[in-house]
């Protein structure tokens, strides 16, 4: 079994997944305050978290948790309706747990207190609610007992039979402390089933052997019985029936099972079947440094399986090659394997900035609407993990310096709420995420004079719009005339573009006065190994990440020539315009007669890259090219090749754009 170290880092980890959804779900139950179904799911994230964080020992969690799911459950009685003050103290109280898992619960007493009397005064009865019994109490508690009082209420008798798995124990879980629960809905008899124990030679102790049939009479409904198995509802058999008055009466409990009535030293072998086995797991939690340390281990039997392809063709070995081509295979297989198991949905940074947009739209006096579309477009964890920073300075520019007041944007003839509309979108190789806004826009004017004042341009100096705009990226600009508790001091965008080139993305930005402004941020899919196109040029060796290649073709001198010096080449009856490598790293010497384009496709469109020569496909480990190769244009890592020599990977949307600039 776990550590209670390992065991407590597991609750630590899920319930903080628990609470990301509670917050996505508050959210939501903001916008549609009339939805039953997002009532119930805050009502069972909140039960999850409470029921497990009593389980390992996190009481003040529970305590607490306890709380907000009363107010929770009157709402779901229709008995408290949904508002945003009780969202609000909702969230405030989603930050408060947040704190107590990340080791900060005794830090604000008074914060606590002060929530847990809001929650009280909502729902007042929750100050007199019934303290749920410590696990072994059971027995001492009275469930059998104090059926007038329920029967005052209405109540109904359930049978309610709970089979858990065998390996329920590896969690931390205690039946007994579901069952303790359990009795505070109403006065129930329990039973133990035992005819699952195997024989003495058998019996595991870290197993659980046990299930159990509880008769539980209360005037509570099947959902809050449910509730009470919400945590473990995956690793048991659970089952719920209402029984009809005739049935009513509280069964007596069962003699015990022969297994439990043989001497101490010997125990009966079970009639009652073979012992149960647990359902096979749909998934298993791993922690993310073991997945970063597989991948590197590809990366390394890739690099030598390209080694032993090279060595293999050298050789001129047919069975050595065979194998080697096997070898190739199952590398490429392992290695897609280990990527997707990196990938996670961009939906987990999107649910943050939800909360950021609602809270300083509070905080501005402003209207503001979060829109996503794309939440479940892919990116390897750590780049999804180093976006989150640079997306709230986003959102927060947004907020504050693009979306207008109610009063200006009715002046302007807009609706009095603002829009932030937040994208995702696979392109070739790479992610597109798009921050667009409908606000005032950014008035090319105050740029301008900004930059002339701080001496980043001459007065009166040309400069094309794009980049007139690109400043607003320099350390410290900004054109906020006063400065804010949210934005105005001009740190922000400069972190936002450091950040994605770190990532080795680009960052783009576009906006209309009076019509809004538009972030676009475009990243690779992984940081690790991609699929490449090998070619050469000048005796020297570069990388196409393969997903940007649509195709190659031939191009030859009479093409070229019939061209009259314009670098267009015909593609299935299309002019395709290409771009020559040779000319934009300066190789020297003659070009061959024949040369070939590999057709790539960026956001602006279709483009070609002429190349001396295409060598083939290969896996690519990318490998960080240090601090001296930082500022070149259109290198987004490198790679070691069988050979041992090193071939940069080329970034094609960042090479077209900056060739694309200079023709400019």
């Amino acid at each position: 079994m776990r550590s209670l170290e390992q065991l407590a880092a597991s609750y630590r980890e899920e319930a903080g997944e628990r609470v990301a959804e509670l917050e996505a779900t508050l959210l939501e139950l903001e916008q549609a305050p009339d939805d039953a179904e997002l009532v119930s799911r805050a009502f069972r994230a909140l039960h999850t978290i409470k029921g497990s964080g009593a389980m390992f020992g996190f009481d003040e969690v529970a305590a607490f948790t306890h709380e907000l799911e009363t107010v929770f459950e009157h709402v779901r009685g229709g008995r408290l309706a949904v508002t945003r003050e009780l969202i609000g103290l909702a969230l405030a109280g989603k930050d408060l747990v947040r704190g107590m898992l990340d080791g900060e619960g005794g830090a604000d007493g008074r914060e606590r207190d002060r929530l847990v009397a809001a929650y009280r005064a909502l729902a007042p009865d929750a100050q007199g609610g019934a303290r749920a019994p410590a696990v072994g109490e059971l027995a001492d508690a009275g469930c059998g007992a104090g059926g007038d009082a329920a029967a005052a209420l209405g109540p109904r008798t359930w049978r309610i039979a709970f089979e858990p798995s065998p390996d329920l124990f590896e969690n931390g879980t205690n039946p007994l402390g579901l069952l303790d629960e359990l009795s505070t809905l109403g006065p129930c008899v329990v039973v133990a089933r035992t005819d699952g124990i195997p024989p003495l030679e058998e019996l595991a102790p870290e197993r659980c052997h046990l299930a159990w049939e509880v008769t539980l009479t209360t005037d509570r409904g099947e959902d809050a019985i449910r509730d009470v198995f919400a945590f473990v509802e995956d690793r048991c058999t659970l089952r719920v029936q209402a029984l009809p008055d005739a049935e009513a009466a509280p069964a007596a409990p069962a003699a015990p099972s022969p297994a439990l009535a043989a001497g101490a030293g010997e125990v009966a072998r079970s009639t009652g079947g073979p012992a149960r086995s647990p359902e096979a797991a749909s998934s298993v939690r791993v922690a993310a440094a073991k997945l970063d340390h597989l991948v590197d281990l590809v990366g390394e039997l890739v690099t030598a399986q390209s080694r032993l392809a090279r060595l293999a063709a050298q050789a001129e070995d047919a069975e050595l090659a065979a194998v080697s081509e096997g070898l190739e295979r199952l590398t490429a297989d392992l290695r897609d394997t280990a990527l997707d198991l990196r990938m996670v949905p961009i939906g987990t940074a999107f649910g943050r900035l939800r909360r950021v947009a609602r809270d300083l739209a509070a905080d501005l006096g402003k209207e503001i609407e979060l829109v996503t579309e794309g939440a479940e477009t892919e990116l390897d964890k750590t780049v999804i993990e180093r976006l989150g920073d640079p997306l709230v300075h986003v959102i927060r520019n947004a907020c504050d310096h693009g979306i207008e007041t109610p009063e200006a944007r009715r002046a302007a003839g807009k609706p009095p709420r603002g829009t932030i509309s937040l994208s995702a979108r696979q392109a070739g190789g790479s992610v597109v995420v798009e921050v667009r806004d409908d606000g005032a826009g950014i008035d090319p004017a105050a740029v301008r004079a900004r930059a002339e004042a701080r001496g980043l341009l001459q007065p009166g100096a040309r400069v094309g719009e794009a980049d007139l705009l690109n400043l607003v990226f320099q350390p410290g600009f900004s054109t906020a005339r006063t400065v804010t508790s949210v934005s105005g001091r001009g740190v922000g965008m400069d972190v936002v573009k450091r950040s994605v080139e770190a990532l080795r993305g680009a960052v783009a930005l576009e906006s209309a006065p009076g019509a809004g402004t538009a972030l676009r941020i475009e990243l690779p899919l992984t940081l690790a190994i991609i699929e490449g196109l090998l070619v050469e040029v000048g005796g020297g060796s570069y990388v196409l990440p393969l997903a940007a290649v649509e195709e190659c073709v031939g191009l030859t001198a009479a093409e070229v020539e019939a061209a009259r010096g314009a670098h267009l080449a015909p593609v299935r009856g299309e002019l395709v315009p290409y771009l020559r490598l040779r000319e934009v790293f300066e190789v020297r010497g003659a070009r061959p007669e024949h040369e070939q384009i590999a057709i790539v496709r960026t956001e602006a469109g279709r483009c070609g890259l002429a190349v001396d020569q295409v060598a083939g496909q290969l896996q690519a480990v990318i490998k960080s090219m240090g601090q001296m190769f930082r500022n070149v244009k259109g290198l987004s890592g490198a790679t070691i090749l069988g050979d041992g020599s090193v071939a940069p990977i080329l970034d094609v949307a960042a090479l077209l754009k900056e060739h694309a600039a200079r023709a400019a």
